[in-house]
């Protein structure tokens, strides 16, 4: 039997972080259909949406339409994104009991995403972390730019541990540590986290790399052989960051799958369901799978 360090929780990201920079309006009824379809396979955590401003995010301006909209498992969580105070409101008024909040570990990167400063930035949190506090909502905590920066490029290690050891004091449960332009490689990538497992408990980290460089699955096994247990994926590989060019989506959930079956680690999630709900996705958007794993399977 194996324990319980073998088993890998999968945050699936795709419907917020790998729908919000989708050009063509997708439907609530689609993004609904998604998340359910996505909860069906055994994955245990679907962010559903993010609570932000229209203006900036179109693609999000239905995030209380979708989240109220879908069927809840028993077993699963839905958290949504919120950036202050006013998108953490909307999403308690529909009954969201976990959120997540995103920093930067790149002072360019901050200013130029949300025109704060890394502090600025943490100031703000405060009271959405507080009001969650008060409310039992659970937060986790972004920190973007862990491996590199589009404006400054090299990010120091110590901004990172910085910025997580922050967001965790302040009552993040998880922080989860993203490579926003998929420029990190292997030993890179297990450096960074290892430097931050020295001042945040390696149980409370999870990694999020996107697959720019192809580089994406590689640092996530990396990363397992060092001890991290939580993995964010999108399902086909959506997804990208619109403030860094060249950025291609996030490491497809289905090839995260089938490295921890090929790594001996569980994780509850039924590959060909899966596989089967990237293609409809894919189908959706009008393109193929950026996922290996479903192009190989065809």
């Amino acid at each position: 039997m194996m324990a319980a360090t073998d088993f890998v929780r999968i945050v699936e990201v795709g419907p917020r972080d790998g729908l919000q920079n989708e050009k063509a309006i997708i439907a609530t009824a689609d993004k609904i259909a998604l998340i359910e379809k996505l909860a069906a396979t055994g994955l245990g955590t679907v962010e559903a949406t993010a609570f932000v401003s229209p203006k900036w995010v179109p693609q999000m301006a239905d995030a209380a339409e979708v989240f109220s909209g879908v069927a809840k498992r028993e077993g699963v969580r839905y958290p949504v994104l919120v950036p202050n105070l006013q998108g953490y409101e909307r999403a308690r008024a529909v009954g969201v009991t976990e959120i997540a909040v995103f920093g930067a570990a790149s002072e360019a990167f901050s200013r130029a995403n949300i025109n704060a400063s890394i502090e600025e930035s943490l100031t703000r949190f405060a009271p959405v972390l507080e009001a969650a506090k008060r409310d039992g909502v659970a937060v986790r905590g972004y920190v973007s730019t862990v491996l590199g920066c589009p404006y400054q490029g090299e990010v120091p290690v110590a901004d990172v541990v910085r910025v997580a050891k922050a967001l965790h004091a302040m009552g993040c449960y998880e922080i989860s540590l993203g490579d926003t332009i998929g420029v990190g490689t292997p030993r890179k990538a297990r450096a960074m986290l290892e430097a931050v497992a020295g001042e945040v408990p390696m149980a409370a980290l999870a990694v999020h790399f996107h697959d720019t460089y192809g580089q994406a699955v590689a640092n996530v096994a990396a990363c397992l052989e060092a001890g991290v247990r939580v993995v964010d994926a999108a399902v086909s590989g959506t997804g990208g960051c619109p403030y860094a060019k060249g950025a291609s989506g996030n490491v497809a959930t289905e090839d995260i799958v089938y490295l921890l079956d090929g790594m001996g680690f569980t994780h509850g999630v039924d590959l060909e369901a899966l596989v089967d709900t990237g293609r409809w996705l894919s189908a959706l958007l009008g393109r193929e799978s950026m996922s290996k794993v479903n192009r190989a399977r065809r």
